[in-house]
């Protein structure tokens, strides 16, 4: 593992920028940026050290922003000689005060807080603003403000109530931005940091997904060498991308368990099965495992949430531990595992957990493996899915709507039946139907019928019901961290509706769930 490792970096070093984080919520959609600009960008701990930095020599930093006032005690910071490497540094909202303070300027309790978009005006003689117009909207977040600027720096931008909305020190590489360019709200922000990776850091742009796919392939062929490598294959995007790669690199060497444990959307075992099956278009061993009724039986009677959770994922280690034995030893145990899924489980910024996932951390010990492989541990799902079209998996695969590990086991509040499975299952098709049919697959971050476990009484045909209401859900996201809820049409709406209450047996309500994130979150459970 450690040869791969060492090898993927020297591949990537030659233009990396890293991403230093302090806790900000953006710390992703900052490396996501980057990226689309074509430069291979990675999310460090502001405690990473000094020497581990100079060892990576990146062509460029950048300094998150996060929660904490710079001038505190215990406050996230670094050293100053981050700033004496000669390598250019960009910091954003706390990477830009604190980057302030650490040279000697001062950083205050903002008289007024700025908060939202906001009218900011910037020199564009720097290189920073280049092609950017004199007055742009921005998007502002702090409470503190940068009262003096450090020596040698000069204000580059203001607005009506923050006198240093960016400064630099272009002889020294030093950029420091109050506002926040990563996220959309900042109209011009992405062209501002195309500007610093590819004008200041002269990255050239050479991270693209063919190039990502030709060495992975090389590089995947020369670890396994003649090795067997086993994979639990979900039907996710990630997996399928996974399994889509090693396919291509080591051909039948790739056994694919796909466990079908009954919670999956309509006929997508099925569709599963097609793309990656005996009759598929990948050279692959395919397994599939039926194994519905089991999990059916293991959830009968059980409404709670976590408890649901724990019993679809410790089944499924169950299953595939049984068809891992029948297949004996392997040399490789690979994994859809995405930069995400790192990042998210504290391994690599410095950002809160916000949840474990099951391809990180601790690793099985109920298949006799000897490593790991993870071939798209460095991507973000948008690069994972322009991979996908690279490696010739079908569109509607690669643009499959997120779907949670514990299935449909938590889009059905309370008990899970198979009644209620193929009710979710019918009122969650139709939806996404009419939804494509709309042409508004593409332009929302996800959506899905859910069942609640509400009855009410209903007329239909002059008889009286008592069944189900279903809810739909449709979300707008950039990092599924937060949310607000797709302002869907109408008219739209009022088919979905109609639809689900004449079709679908056992439904004669149908409502819409308008709830953002926060307070709520994206799944029902």
């Amino acid at each position: 593992m450690e040869n791969e490792t060492s090898s993927m970096e020297k591949k990537l070093s030659d233009e990396k920028v890293i991403v230093i984080d302090f806790g900000g919520q953006y710390n992703q959609l900052v490396a996501r940026r980057v990226r689309e600009c074509n430069v291979y960008c990675e999310i460090y701990s502001y405690k990473t050290d000094i020497e581990r930095i100079k060892e990576m020599a990146p062509k460029g930093i950048i300094l998150t922003g996060g929660p904490n006032s710079c001038y505190e005690k215990d406050a996230p910071s670094y050293s100053k000689e981050l700033f004496e490497l000669g390598i250019p540094v960009l910091g954003l909202c706390y990477g830009a005060q604190l980057m302030m303070l650490v040279l000697g300027g001062k950083v205050e309790k903002a008289p007024v807080r700025e908060y939202g978009k906001t009218q900011v005006h910037v020199d564009s003689t720097s290189p920073l603003f280049a092609d950017v117009a004199e007055s742009t909207i921005c998007w502002m977040s702090h409470f503190d403000y940068i009262s003096k600027t450090a020596s040698d720096f000069c204000v580059t931008a203001h607005t009506a109530d923050c006198p240093v909305a960016a400064a630099e020190c272009p002889d020294k590489k030093l950029y420091a931005i109050q506002f926040h360019p990563e996220v959309l709200h900042t109209v011009e922000g992405t062209k501002m940091i195309h500007n610093f990776v590819r004008g200041v850091c002269g990255c050239t742009g050479s991270w693209r997904m063919d190039s990502f796919v030709e060495e992975s392939v090389k590089q995947i062929r020369e670890r396994v060498g003649d090795g067997k490598v086993l994979l639990a294959l979900s039907g996710g995007v990630d997996s399928s991308v996974a399994a889509g790669l090693l396919s291509r690199a080591i051909g039948k060497q790739l056994t694919c368990v796909f466990v079908d444990h009954g919670l999956l959307r309509k006929d997508e075992g099925d569709e599963v099965e097609a793309v990656f099956g005996a009759n598929g278009d990948f050279d692959l061993n395919f397994i599939r495992v039926n194994a519905q009724e089991r999990y059916y039986a293991k959830l009968a009677d059980v409404t709670e949430p976590e408890r649901k959770r724990k019993i679809i994922g410790e089944e499924f280690i169950r299953v595939f531990e049984e068809e891992a034995k029948k297949i004996g030893a392997v040399d490789f145990l690979a994994q859809g595992t995405i930069y995400p899924d790192v990042v998210e489980s504290g391994l690599g910024g410095e950002s809160a957990v916000i949840k474990s996932h099951h391809n990180v951390g601790g690793l099985p010990d109920y298949v006799d493996f000897k490593e790991i492989i993870e071939p798209l541990r460095d991507l973000f799902k948008d690069e994972v899915r322009r991979a996908g079209l690279e490696l010739g998996i079908p569109e509607r695969l690669v643009f499959r709507q997120p779907f949670p590990g514990p299935g449909l086991g938590i889009r059905i509040i309370g008990e899970v039946t198979a009644e209620k499975v193929r009710i979710v299952q019918d009122a969650d098709a139709i939806y996404r139907e009419e939804i494509a049919k709309a042409g508004l697959d593409r332009s929302i971050g996800q959506y899905f019928a859910a069942l609640t476990n509400m009855r009410s009484v209903g007329v239909m045909g002059d008889e009286r019901t008592y069944d189900y209401a279903v809810a739909l859900r449709a979300v707008n996201t950039v990092d599924f961290m937060t949310a607000e809820c797709a302002e869907i049409p109408f008219a739209v709406l009022q088919t979905v509706m109609s639809r689900i209450i004449n079709e679908v047996r056992g439904v004669n309500r149908v409502v819409y769930d308008l709830t953002s994130k926060p307070p709520g979150t994206i799944e029902f459970e």
